[in-house]
């Protein structure tokens, strides 16, 4: 099968782009930046996710579309926005996939995705779902949980910090549950809803096997590395919300109030998508230990 992706530079699509491959299929990757060197099975095109006109010609001719575009935090200045890379990338997908006459289409959203969400992320990502599902193609939607792996944003700063001083604060009582997959998991459920039909027209949460608490998480990641537990004070909501509302503009501050919005409604899911896809997920603490050990 020859696929055309979009995002297939990030963290996930190099869980993804590796997977295919393994399965045989050709790949025909975005890119934003100069391409790079190609590869057995790999071409590039460079081009603007929001620009179907620089890549549309490389979608023709492709048996399946794949949009993995997605940003957790905003910077407006750059024009790095939710309504831009949520909303308008995934029309201009849609679209590209709609002339080109490209049934197959797979759509990464994210868990607690929904219309009536608080967090701009959530709210924009569900209008993206909205356009897949109205699009009339054989759309799959994955809707992951937090994704770590060898090269992840989330679990690789916090071990940073750990590796410094074992002084953890929590934002509030550090009680608000995640549910982790590993990004190998997720590239295998997009590889096998590539080679099974009754996948189409389905949404599919994905959560790992584990459901911890954010003190538990941080606790699981010391382990990793050797280390004790880690002192975790509880910074009162009260105070913290605000002070990240003002200063949520600076890059350099480590969370947005969307970011804190998402933590306290957890990022947990029921585990239905095994019903489909037949595999255990990776375990956390095997995950992590794999990659942080070093």
């Amino acid at each position: 099968m020859k696929i055309f992706i979009a995002g297939a530079t990030g963290f996930v699509g190099g869980h993804l782009t590796a997977e295919l491959l393994r399965r045989g299929h050709q790949l025909v990757l975005l890119s934003h930046g100069a391409p790079a060197a190609e590869r057995p099975g790999v071409s590039y095109v460079r081009g603007d996710v929001t620009d179907p006109a620089s890549y549309q010609p490389a979608v023709s001719g492709c048996d399946a579309v794949i949009n993995l575009v997605g940003i957790i935090r905003e910077f407006p200045a750059r024009g790095i926005t939710f309504e831009r890379l949520h909303v308008e990338a995934t029309a201009c997908m849609v679209a590209a996939a709609q002339r080109s006459g490209v049934q197959r289409y797979l759509q990464m959203s994210a868990l607690g995705t929904r219309a009536e969400a608080v967090s701009g992320y959530h709210r924009t990502k569900w209008r993206g779902e909205q356009l897949v599902r109205d699009s009339g193609l054989a759309w799959t939607i994955f809707r992951p949980s937090l994704i770590f792996g060898p090269r992840d944003a989330f679990v690789n700063m916090l071990s940073d910090q750990l590796r410094l001083a074992p002084l953890m604060p929590t934002m509030g009582n550090g009680a608000y549950r995640l549910q982790p997959i590993h990004g190998d998991d997720v590239a295998r459920c997009y590889a096998e809803a590539l080679e099974r039909p009754e996948t189409a027209g389905q949404t599919y949460e994905l959560c790992g096997a584990d459901r911890l608490s954010y003190r538990e998480l941080l606790d699981a990641i010391a382990e990793a590395l050797g280390k004790g537990h880690p002192w975790k004070p509880a910074l009162p909501l009260a105070v913290m919300q605000p002070v990240i509302k003002a200063l949520q503009g600076f890059s350099a501050f480590p969370i947005t109030s969307d970011q804190l919005q998402m933590l306290l409604e957890e990022n947990i899911c029921d585990g239905a998508w095994r019903d489909t896809f037949r595999f255990e997920p990776i375990r956390f603490r095997d995950g992590i230990r794999a990659y942080l050990k070093g």
